[in-house]
Parts: structure tokens; C-alpha cells; sequence
């Protein structure tokens, strides 16, 4: 992250990058496994930066309660880097034992629009987000559950199978697509949580992929 920019004028930038892939192996990730650390990132842009430690107070004395491991930065950019709009946020990220991150986040109201939302509020606010989200459970955040089902598609022609929580109205809106798109079509078990995984019901999404190749070459 070169800039951090807040809405409504925005003026972040962010430098993203990723090795080319010719082919996408199919997945199985069907156990997400236990929680075993809390991490996260409080940020604020052209606000005092006491905020970023008023949330991060505020969203341990939620997830304090439930693990010791919990480590939340504060980033507060200044001068050019900082954007044109004041603002701040917070995001935070459970990883498992198997790998498996859920994550929430949480931003402040845009300058003039709605009410003043204060730090302790939006701190607390996040964490309870991302309790949240670990109830629902599953090896995706309901946030990237169209983006898993999108590679799985674009897979080589092998089952891949993957544990959701309670699919979002994006999601559901967005297998349509994939139904119009690609003619794929999810196999959809729900799975009811056992004695030693609680929290809500669970979906298995199990298709086959279309092989699809990325067949683009590198302009010189």
C-alpha cells in the first residue's frame, strides 16, 4: 500500500503483484480447522492518530475473551501518502491451524456523509464482525466465497471441493452467473455443525472445473 485513500475523494494507491499461472490446480479444502491467532491492521489518514489506538483497545477487549494470541497494528499515514479524504478503519484477519483466514473490515463514514461514528464503536463493531464470521466458519470468509467458486470453475477438468458457510446473496447471485457463463453447475450438500465444530450450518460446494488455460503471452 503506496497511499491509503479514504472515500469520497479517495487518492490511494496500491501496487499489486502475482506470478502469471498457465493452469489452476483443482482444490480440496474441506477442514478449516481451529482458530489459533487474531491479526489485524488499524488504520487512520489525516485524523489524529490516537484513533488507530482507540479501536485497537477497544476491539482486544472483545477478542481478549477468547484467544491470547492477538496482535493488531496501527498505521497512520502522513502527507502525500495519506490520500485526500480524512477517514479510518480497521481490518481484521482469524488464521486456523490448516491455513484456512477469515477476515472482516470495518471503515468510518465518508466526510459528510452520515453520522460521526466514533473509534471505540467501529473497533468493537469490527471484532464482533469477525466473530461473526468465524460462527459462519467454512475455508472462506463470506466476503471471497465468488472469488473461491470462480477459480474452482476455472480449474483443470478435476473435482474440487470446498467447506462455506452460509452462502451471501452475492454469492447465490453470482452461481447464476457461473450457471450462464460456463454451464457449470455446484453440487451443494449442507452440513450440519458436529459436538466439536460449533457455530452455523455449513455448505460443501463440489464441482468439476472446464479447463481453462491462460493462454496469453508476454508483449516484448
Amino acid at each position: 500500500i503506496n497511499r491509503r485513500g479514504m472515500p469520497p475523494k479517495g487518492g490511494g494507491e496500491i501496487l499489486f503483484a502475482c506470478p502469471v499461472r498457465k493452469v489452476l490446480q483443482p482444490v480440496q479444502f474441506t477442514d478449516p480447522g481451529k482458530i489459533k491467532r487474531i491479526r489485524g491492521t488499524a488504520y487512520s489518514v489525516r485524523v489524529s492518530p490516537q484513533m488507530a489506538n482507540r479501536m485497537v483497545e477497544s476491539a482486544r477487549s472483545i477478542l481478549n475473551k477468547f484467544l491470547p494470541d492477538i496482535y493488531i497494528y496501527t498505521d497512520h499515514m502522513k502527507g502525500v501518502s495519506s490520500g485526500k479524504s480524512p477517514g479510518f478503519g480497521m481490518c481484521l484477519t482469524a488464521e486456523t491451524i490448516n491455513g484456512t483466514i477469515l477476515s472482516a473490515e470495518l471503515a468510518s463514514n465518508p466526510q459528510g456523509q452520515g453520522a460521526a461514528v466514533l473509534p471505540e464503536e467501529l473497533g468493537q463493531n469490527c471484532a464482533k464482525l469477525l466473530l461473526e464470521e468465524i460462527y459462519r466458519g467454512g475455508c472462506v470468509d463470506s466476503t471471497n466465497q465468488s472469488l473461491a467458486l470462480l477459480l474452482m470453475t476455472l480449474g483443470q477438468r478435476d473435482v474440487s471441493k470446498v467447506l462455506l458457510g452460509p452462502l451471501s446473496p452475492y454469492t447465490i447471485e453470482f452461481l447464476r452467473h457461473l450457471r450462464s457463463f460456463f454451464q457449470i453447475m455446484f453440487k451443494i450438500e449442507t452440513k450440519t455443525p458436529e459436538e466439536e465444530h460449533m457455530g452455523g450450518e455449513k455448505v460443501l460446494m463440489t464441482c468439476v472445473g472446464i479447463g481453462f488455460s491462460n493462454l496469453s503471452k508476454t508483449i516484448r
